[in-house]
């Protein structure tokens, strides 16, 4: 029995607005959820991100499952996976590689949009376009001619581009690299980032608007990335915070690991007390700050205790 879309997405929404990591009250989301072909934008065929017992990633192939697929595409959890080893292996079955693309899973991208808030007729710059999804998202609710997207793998851009425009949206799609923004259509009023970063990159803060906000995934030192939220306090200059623990893939520019002590974040960390972090970026790097004091270990309440 083919199974519903509209209630296929009507299902996703219900479980989001369920949950305080949902849609909260951006009505504007909800709406837009509702209205954005999440199915559209999603390739015939693509990966389960979790692995079978031989280790492969099952293939999902919308022509051969049409209800598995579909029931894919509106899972809330699920990212699915569009590219591996940057487009090395095809989609022709069950594979094992580097996750490299992907359509992010419902709630990751609303809760995304939501912190991100953007407002009618204000500028975007995208970072990583993947399918398309979440710039139509975005075109939605800024309107015609705000959207600037950019996506480093030119087959991925075109295939948005197409998907975009068949659904009578504009963003302007780039191929290129995200890390060095498109200044022509600065300075924006929002900047998004769809995969992670070590460190934020300086083109970003240069065409981040003063009180524009600057939202992306930054990588930690506890295990998982950071969704940072910037706010522009001057010329190339950002204060912020932590807003969730997410999980996203790294720009390609940024895969190599570096010292964290290089990137600005402190020796002694706290796991439990990431939300206390703040973040300064500008031109001359970023910095986390830790404004709580640590607690004493044993060893060190023992040293502080008064001679006898």
């Amino acid at each position: 029995m083919p199974v519903d879309t509209a209630t296929l997405r009507r299902r996703c929404t219900e479980e989001m607005d369920a949950t305080p990591r949902g849609f909260g009250d951006a009505a504007w989301l909800r709406d837009a959820f509702l209205t954005v072909p999440r199915e559209h934008f999603t390739p015939p065929r693509v990966w389960w991100p979790s692995p079978r017992e031989d280790g492969l990633y099952s293939l999902i192939d919308r022509d051969e499952r049409p209800n598995a697929w579909l029931k894919a595409v509106y899972s809330t959890g699920a990212p699915l996976i569009t590219q591996m080893d940057d487009g090395l292996i095809p989609p022709a079955g069950p594979a094992k590689g580097a996750f490299t693309s992907s359509i992010s899973s419902s709630g990751v991208i609303i809760e995304l949009l939501r912190h991100l808030a953007p407002e009618p007729g204000e500028r975007v710059l995208e970072l990583g376009t993947g399918t398309g999804y979440t710039t139509a998202l975005l075109a939605t609710r800024t309107g015609p001619g705000t959207v600037v997207s950019i996506e480093v793998d030119p087959s991925i851009a075109e295939r948005a581009r197409h998907n975009l425009h068949s659904q009578g949206l504009d963003p302007l799609v780039i191929t290129g690299d995200g890390e060095q923004g498109h200044p022509p259509a600065g300075p924006f009023d929002r900047i998004v980032a769809t995969a992670s970063v070590r460190e934020i990159p300086r083109a970003w803060l240069e065409q981040l608007r003063p009180g524009g906000v600057l939202l992306a995934p930054l990588d930690s030192p506890l295990g998982c990335d950071l969704l940072l939220r910037l706010t522009g306090t001057g010329p190339g200059i950002a204060h912020g915070k932590f807003m969730e623990k997410v999980h996203f893939m790294r720009v390609r520019g940024q895969r190599e690991p570096r010292p964290y002590a290089d990137l600005g974040w402190p020796e002694h960390l706290e796991a439990e007390r990431w939300q206390e972090l703040r973040v300064e970026a500008g031109p001359h790097g970023q910095r986390i700050i830790n404004p709580a004091p640590q607690r004493p270990t044993a060893h060190t309440a023992r040293a502080e205790r008064p001679l006898p």
